[in-house]
């Protein structure tokens, strides 16, 4: 099974946060939820939302932390070994 990086899950757990505490019970907001509870099941390979979010917690408590400024993108150059570090400088 792949893995998922950190930050996606990190992402993905700060986004189930927003929709599921949103108030709001629109079409857009419920949808939103559906969405984020799937992404969260297909990135920890579960089918419920609950073992999702219990699998995505027990990933990053078990991520190294990594280091680096070009740790915050999935993919980035500094994820490859032997890639070279690869600063940008922020689009204008």
């Amino acid at each position: 099974m792949l893995t998922p990086h950190p930050l996606v899950l990190k992402q993905l757990l700060a986004r189930w946060e927003a929709v599921a505490n949103a108030t709001a019970a629109t079409p857009r907001a419920l949808r939103e939820r559906e969405d984020t509870a799937y992404t969260l099941c297909v990135a920890t390979g579960t089918r419920d939302v609950e073992s999702a979010l219990a699998a995505a917690r027990k990933h990053l408590a078990a991520a190294p932390e990594r280091a680096g400024a070009t740790a915050d993108r999935p993919g980035a150059p500094a994820d490859r070994p032997g890639a070279p570090a690869v600063r940008r400088s922020p689009a204008a």
